[in-house]
């Protein structure tokens, strides 16, 4: 006896059921959009640095260092713009809401300071956490909450959402260092940012590898700067202290690449019901001469690290006293008497923090540059 379609597919579904047999997958089909019917929309920049575009609205964007080079602090200052309306770009002149998903800091301790020391808009900032149906709190996962996050993100006029760290929010079951694994976290956030138009800021760190591209560090699998649409990299140089942000990836802007930013976290003291303490904030100091790649390759020898005390010493006996002395004559005595090369000159300023202005010199009053100490360069740490 022949069987109908319809029992044919009821019988089917009980031998699944039976044998234990993997569910036969529901039918589905492709569907066309004439590319003629889709309307195309203008760019939105979230942070525009002059002529520099470097953050997207409406996308992911990744920012990664190793501990303590002020990654996190970049989030809090963003926050801290977007609440008080300040960023330059889409967003300026009206102050949004922010959801800040922390899994490592204190909202208490450290997390509220640091965006009081950043002047946030405090009522703009949300702390964002799972409830479990039992009414515990918990952590938030990718890409099980995706599709809450976007409600929420449309309820409450949210233009920035911070994901610190990023890869401690990816769900369980899924290994973080295989891309297939990760973009099935990764591609519905991204998409949850394309809807909103907000963005997606998610803070990675460098993994243990000495290379010196700052996405190819990020901890996991490349999915992390491949659907990304922007990527921040932020070091430290151990030497001297200075601090630099690079752009490393920059999708949706030009081919050209923007000038890395130097920073520096300041300690600014706040107050508490039990009385005042000090926090760091992220201030940029403008462009930097040096990369976060050249930060990464540079590991001095102890050959290089004796010349460049020798060239420390160099200058500050010659600019002792606050006098000030021509450029060009301290390089050509550098280079001639002790024999210390311009690099590690450059080296030694920067670690003093050697002050350089332009002053009239001689009879005809020709404009040079002129080197000096700050007033406490005598008793800094080399």
């Amino acid at each position: 006896m022949s069987m109908t379609p319809a029992e044919l597919g009821a019988g089917d579904a009980v031998r699944a059921a039976l044998l234990g047999d993997p569910e036969p997958a529901k039918p589905r089909r492709l569907h066309l959009t004439r590319a003629s019917l889709i309307e195309p929309e203008l760019l939105d920049w979230a942070w525009r640095d002059g002529e520099a575009c470097r953050i997207p609205a409406g996308a992911l964007t990744v920012v990664a260092g190793r501990e303590g080079t002020g990654k996190s602090s970049f989030g809090i200052w963003l926050a801290a713009c977007i609440t008080r309306g300040t960023l330059p770009g889409t967003f300026y002149g009206t102050p949004r809401s922010v959801l800040y998903v922390a899994v490592e800091d204190s909202w208490a301790h450290t997390l509220v300071p640091r965006l009081m020391a950043a002047g946030a808009d405090l009522d703009r900032v949300y702390r964002v956490e799972a409830v479990e149906a039992e009414g515990t709190h918990g952590t938030v996962s990718l890409p099980r909450d995706n599709e809450e996050l976007r409600e929420v993100i449309a309820e409450h006029d949210v233009a920035l959402v911070v994901l610190d760290p990023l890869m401690s929010l990816i769900g369980a079951g899924i290994d973080t260092h295989k891309e297939r694994d990760v973009r099935k976290a990764l591609d519905p956030l991204a998409r949850v940012a394309d809807k909103t138009g907000a963005v997606l800021l998610g803070i990675a760190h460098f993994n243990k590898s000495s290379g010196t591209d700052a996405s190819s560090l990020i901890t996991g699998s490349g999915a992390f700067k491949n659907v990304a649409r922007a990527v921040f990299g932020f070091a430290r140089d151990p030497d001297d202290g200075t601090r630099v942000m690079t752009q490393t990836k920059n999708s949706l802007g030009g081919e050209d690449a923007l000038p890395s930013l130097a920073y520096a976290i300041e300690q600014v003291e706040i107050q508490t019901r039990k009385g005042p303490t000090g926090v760091g904030r992220l201030v940029f100091k403008g462009e930097s001469d040096r990369s976060v790649s050249e930060i990464l390759g540079q590991s001095l020898s102890g050959e290089e690290r004796q010349e460049k005390m020798t060239a420390v010493e160099f200058l500050k006996v010659r600019l002792e006293g606050g006098q000030k002395a021509l450029t060009r004559e301290i390089e050509e005595e550098a280079i001639q008497a002790h024999g210390i090369s311009q690099r590690t000159l450059h080296r030694a300023r920067r670690s003093l923090g050697v002050i350089a202005e332009q002053m009239p010199s001689g009879p005809n009053r020709k404009r040079e540059w002129w080197l000096s100490l700050p007033q406490d360069a005598n008793t800094s740490d080399a």
